[in-house]
């Protein structure tokens, strides 16, 4: 780790017996050494998902992590943000031990972060939401692995077309992979419900909690390429 800043853990722990644990990582910038503000939108935004899986999920038995990264920034080939999910796996790990699923859940950088860190013991499944994937990026470590992506089709920030080539190549590599689209952009706000929902039907899969919802597991299994472009959210009709 490069910085003088420390990562943390934002935990809620299951009402009873933990069975399973997710890890929910914010967005961040491509480069800085300043740890995220309070008040970043990014943060603010994974909070609130975290919020409604927890709430949905939790008395099941889910325990969730919220990571606050050492720097916003993802800083090149120090690749911060994916030094501190695997710091944070480590730490779930040491209280969890090594039998307790874990769902990886990430926006944006931490998209990146989470899919970076797909093939780290104990990884169930990842739920990436407009992932920042740039040519290039590794995927196969995600051999074997449930990845499931989320794009807004207005996304301005982060192109749709990234995470469009990341799912062919990580579908070659050998990922059980589906993505979908829908509706607006980078921010998650508009069709939210649509967003939080299919993060809490990841997570409760993953988890070993429910079988996989219907759109996903056929999105999943479908044969290359149908599971990787699949509208999330009905056309609009024509008047």
């Amino acid at each position: 780790m490069t910085s003088a800043f420390a990562p943390a853990l934002e935990h809620a722990a299951a009402p009873g017996t933990a069975r399973a644990v997710a890890l929910f990582c914010h967005g961040g910038t491509v480069e800085s050494v300043q740890p995220p503000r309070e008040r970043a939108l990014s943060l603010l935004r994974m909070r609130a998902i975290e919020e409604f899986v927890r709430r949905s999920v939790g008395p099941r038995g889910l325990d969730t992590y919220l990571l606050r990264y050492r720097v916003a920034g993802w800083n090149g080939v120090a690749a911060d943000p994916y030094a501190d999910v695997r710091w944070a796996l480590e730490r779930i790990r040491a209280e969890h031990g090594d039998d307790l699923p874990v769902v990886l859940v990430g926006h944006s950088m931490g998209g990146r972060a989470v899919l970076r860190a797909g093939g780290e013991p104990g990884v169930a499944a990842v739920c990436a939401l407009a992932p920042w994937t740039p040519p290039g990026e590794p995927v196969g470590h995600l051999r074997g692995r449930t990845v499931v992506l989320l794009h807004g089709r207005g996304d301005r920030w982060v192109p749709t077309r990234l995470s469009a080539d990341y799912a062919v190549r990580a579908q070659r590599a050998g990922a059980r992979i589906a993505r979908f689209t829908v509706a607006g952009g980078h921010s998650m706000v508009r069709r939210s419900g649509l967003w939080h929902a299919l993060v809490r039907d990841v997570v409760l899969a993953g988890a070993g909690f429910a079988p996989e919802r219907d759109d996903v597991r056929a999105a999943l299994d479908a044969p290359p390429p149908d599971g990787l472009a699949v509208p999330l959210d009905p056309p609009r009709r024509r008047r």
